[in-house]
Parts: structure tokens; C-alpha cells; sequence
């Protein structure tokens, strides 16, 4: 039968500030905010919804030519060609890293010019550079975003043109932010480079959007965007301490509001929440009881030490249960999975840790186990 013991003893692991965490009330229409090193949700609201991205959607513009980086299919002084299509858009006013046709721009430069100018023009070129039309690149960036396990992304085009085909969620936006970061550590540094003017064309429209830069926070990335449709919005990344955070929004309407509302964000996140170790590896959580073993009861441990995120004053209301199907028969191998702890935080998601076997256990001796039978047919027949 499957057993559950709740355990008050893990809250004592936990030392709190005063001041107790709130609810979070952010303007922006969706927006998702989650804790990479203790893979948390903090925040979700509409966060599944599919929305028109604007310029956030280049994220994925990015990590197409950053896989064709690590590949091997382009080197950083690749060169592509720029098309009449590529620099129509600086007539049309969306953003551009001012290319021109005749140029031989390298993928070290356009890659600066996507991130950093958020430029419409040099997405174009790497897309028809990778795929030779930016129709074939759209379709290869919408199978990429399912093989990412993002559900919720479409695209049309490579640099977030309003169109009704380029839809992301605010979900699908931090994930993405998640795997740059995780997968290409050496090229996510070009996120906090503050300022690029390719070939000294517009200096006065070098600078990156990334209103947080500046703050001196551990801001490093990623993304802004806006269209009419999508309104202002954000994907960013806060590093402090042993922590980083990740969160998308958008629905503002104004820049001054996105770049308020990003700084409330990292604010909330990293203030409300305490970064605490409450299982340490190797120590004995729970005991789960035994059947036909040389010992009636085996130790379950954790494999790893467990930090969680515990929101501010919540020390109190933390509980955990262990759940097991038991009692464990014998023979027991240090090191086996046997049961599961559960560690219940307020206003966030459960917490499972698998629990480990803490030594072996043997099977019992031949006069335990005639006891066993024994007893088991009293019981049964009322001998």
C-alpha cells in the first residue's frame, strides 16, 4: 500500500526574513518569470497564451545561427550577401543595423547587428543565407521550436514583422532565453554588449534597447520588442549572486512602462524569494518500513543537496510528505529509488526529490521469515 508521512522536521531547516513574499501584480498583458537555478515558476500569468512577439521572436533568429555555429555550417567570419529585401527594411522604419546592397557582412557582425541593433535587415540576410529565403527559414525556425519543446511558437518571418503566422507565448520566450543561455555560454555575452555601429552608419542609433544594461543589477540579456499590435515588451535575464532569473512580458504601452516594469520584476523576484538548502545529500530524510528484511526499516536519503526557493516569512507554512508504496520488500539495494518527498511551498509548485536507499538491506534469516509465515496465516485462516 502506498504510505504517506508528513514531515514537520524540514521546516526547521529553514530560517526566514521577517517580511512575508506577495502576490506579484504586473500590468503587462502575459508575462511568465522563472528561476533557472532552482528551476522554478514564479510567475505565470497568461504565460501559455500565443501573441504576436515583435522583435522578441529574433531570439529564435539567434539560436538558428548560433546551432549553425556550433555545427560547423558557418564560422564567425562567414560572409553572406545582402538583398534588396534585406535593406528595404530602413525605408519601412523598422529597426536595422543600416545594411546595404554590396555589402559582405560576417556572421560575427550580424550577430551583433540582431541582438545588440535589432536589426530587421541583418535577420533577413542570415535567414536567407542559412536557407536561401526567409519563407523556408520560417518554416525551419517553427520545426526548431518543437524539437525545443516550445508549443506555443509559429513563425513567418525572421525578425518579428507584424504578421498573423508569427506568434509566440511569453512561455515559449523564457524557455528559449533558457537553452541560449544554458547551450551557447560562450556567444551569450554578446546579450550585455551595450552599443554596435556597424561601419560607424548610425551612431546615434547604436545602442541596445535592453533598458536594465545600465543598472549595474546583473542584467545580461536578452530581448526587447514592440509593434502596435504586441504593445512594449521584454525577455530579460538577472544574474545575482548564485541566483539568475528569466522572464518575459509584454502588453506595455510605453517604454518607460517596460523598462519599469522589468526592473519590479527583478526586483520582486530576487527580494520576496530566499535561496535556502533544506535536504543536505546523504542525510536521512525518513525511514520506510521493510518486509522479510534483516532490518525492519531502511533509511532513505537524498542524492544531492536541494536548494529551493522559499518565499519571504512562508518558513511556517512549508511542509513536505514522504510517499512510498510499502512496506519494501527485501533484499534493498543502497541506492535504490524507494520513495518520493514532497515538499509543499506556498504559492508555488510542489517540489518532488527522489529518496534513496541509505544502506543495503538482506534478506531476513530462515527463523525471521517462519514468523513471518507464520503470523501471516494466523492472521488469514485464524490459526
Amino acid at each position: 500500500m502506498t504510505l504517506l508521512r508528513r514531515l514537520v522536521c524540514l521546516v526547521a531547516l529553514i530560517s526566514m526574513a521577517a517580511l512575508p513574499a506577495r502576490a506579484f501584480e504586473t500590468s503587462a498583458t502575459h508575462a511568465w518569470v522563472y528561476d533557472m537555478t532552482t528551476n522554478t515558476v514564479l510567475l505565470d500569468k497568461n504565460g501559455d497564451m500565443a501573441v504576436p512577439p515583435a522583435s522578441m521572436s529574433k531570439l529564435m533568429t539567434v539560436e538558428m545561427l548560433f546551432e549553425a555555429l556550433q555545427d560547423g555550417r558557418v564560422q564567425m567570419d562567414t560572409t553572406f550577401g545582402v538583398s534588396a529585401k534585406a535593406v528595404s527594411f530602413t525605408a519601412q522604419g523598422g529597426s536595422t543595423m543600416y545594411l546595404q546592397q554590396g555589402d559582405r557582412p560576417t556572421v560575427q557582425e550580424l550577430i551583433q547587428g540582431m541582438i545588440v541593433n535589432s536589426g530587421n535587415d541583418a535577420c533577413t540576410v542570415v535567414a536567407e543565407g542559412l536557407e536561401g529565403s526567409e519563407e523556408e527559414f520560417a518554416r525551419k525556425m517553427t520545426e526548431r521550436a518543437k524539437t525545443l519543446g516550445l508549443q506555443n511558437s509559429t513563425f513567418a518571418n525572421s525578425s518579428g514583422w507584424p504578421d498573423p503566422g508569427q506568434r509566440m507565448s511569453m512561455k515559449d520566450l523564457g524557455m528559449l532565453s533558457v537553452h541560449i543561455i544554458t547551450t551557447y555560454p560562450d556567444l551569450y555575452p554578446v546579450f550585455a554588449q551595450t552599443d554596435y555601429n556597424y561601419k560607424d552608419r548610425s551612431p546615434a542609433n547604436a545602442n541596445n534597447r535592453n533598458p536594465l544594461l545600465k543598472l549595474n543589477i546583473g542584467a545580461d540579456g536578452l530581448k526587447t520588442g514592440h509593434t502596435e499590435e504586441a504593445g512594449y515588451g521584454m525577455v530579460g535575464s538577472v544574474k545575482q549572486g548564485d541566483r539568475r532569473i528569466v522572464f518575459a512580458f509584454n502588453g506595455l504601452t510605453s517604454d518607460k512602462d517596460r523598462a519599469q516594469e522589468a526592473e519590479r520584476i527583478a526586483n520582486w523576484a530576487f527580494r520576496q524569494f530566499a535561496l535556502k538548502t533544506v535536504v543536505k545529500a546523504g542525510a536521512e530524510i525518513a525511514q520506510a518500513d521493510v518486509f522479510m528484511g534483516s532490518a525492519k526499516s531502511v533509511g532513505l536519503v537524498s542524492a544531492k543537496d536541494l536548494q529551493l526557493l522559499i518565499p519571504a516569512g512562508a518558513a511556517n507554512d512549508v511542509s513536505a510528505d514522504v510517499v512510498y508504496t510499502g512496506p519494501i520488500k527485501a533484499p534493498i539495494a543502497k541506492g535504490a529509488k524507494l520513495a518520493d518527498l514532497v515538499i509543499h511551498l506556498p504559492d508555488l509548485p510542489d517540489q518532488h526529490v527522489d529518496l534513496l536507499a541509505a544502506t543495503d538491506i538482506g534478506p531476513a534469516g530462515f527463523a525471521e521469515r517462519v514468523m513471518v509465515a507464520f503470523t501471516q496465516l494466523r492472521t488469514r485462516y485464524g490459526i
